[in-house]
């Protein structure tokens, strides 16, 4: 792992907040009355790190099911009103961002809206704003294609050599390496209950971390330890 790293671009699902799993959930139950029977497994595989036109699309093209145009948005507000009483960022993460000593900010697949409304679900909205969240919604391609990341770099100037992605997907993975960024895979979420290891069982030089506080390890620099870097999940989540 290099150790000249200037800025941190996080995913948002499934590293800043634990929404993959409910997100897995509610997506499979949505798509049951289409005759669509599939599990997190599945959801795990084809559409992780995917924004909501790229699993339409696989939808479409793998199991041949043409969603109406009414899905999206009964999916959203299903998904919100779970995010309301479930959502809590991953384990540890605030303490670990407080302890950030270098820029960084969110390049999500996911919409502007629900990640600005899942942000301040979780409290976040003091750390991450409109300066510092990038989507999908702002480039041509999104992941596993380059551009959400060369955009955030580019909008945060910071040179693309310089910045490191924490990534949970395969999809969002490879995007950082088609930046030529530096990645770390986050297994720590929920939806990852085993460590899986999706990322580096391809790209075998990409450090797996499964706890914030064991981000030290890897990059030393950018981070201070102090008696308030903890994870108690009574005042983190």
């Amino acid at each position: 792992m290099k150790h000249d790293i200037d800025l941190i671009i996080f995913d948002c699902d499934g590293v800043v907040i634990d929404s993959e799993i409910i997100s897995a959930n509610v997506l499979i139950d949505e798509l049951f009355p289409y005759g669509i029977n599939i599990d997190i497994d599945y959801v795990q595989q084809h559409f992780l790190g995917c924004n909501f036109q790229s699993v339409k699309q696989k939808i479409k093209s793998n199991l041949q099911v043409q969603l109406p145009d009414s899905f999206e948005a009964r999916y959203h507000q299903v998904l919100l009103t779970a995010f309301e009483t479930q959502l809590t960022t991953t384990e540890g993460f605030k303490a670990f961002l407080a302890s950030l000593t270098i820029p960084f900010c969110i390049a999500t697949s996911s919409s502007k809206k629900r990640t600005d409304k899942a942000l301040d679900i979780v409290g976040l909205t003091d750390f991450f704003n409109k300066n510092n969240i990038f989507t999908a919604d702002e480039v041509e391609n999104g992941k596993p294609a380059p551009d959400l990341f060369l955009h955030a770099a580019k909008q945060m100037q910071v040179n693309k050599q310089h910045c490191l992605v924490i990534e949970d997907s395969f999809f969002g993975g490879s995007a950082a390496k088609n930046a030529n960024m530096s990645v770390v895979h986050y297994v720590g979420g929920k939806h990852l209950p085993d460590g899986t290891n999706i990322v580096s069982s391809v790209f075998s030089d990409v450090p797996v971390l499964d706890n914030w506080r064991k981000f030290s390890e890897l990059v030393p620099a950018v981070v201070t330890i102090n008696n308030s870097f903890t994870l108690n999940k009574s005042n983190d989540n």
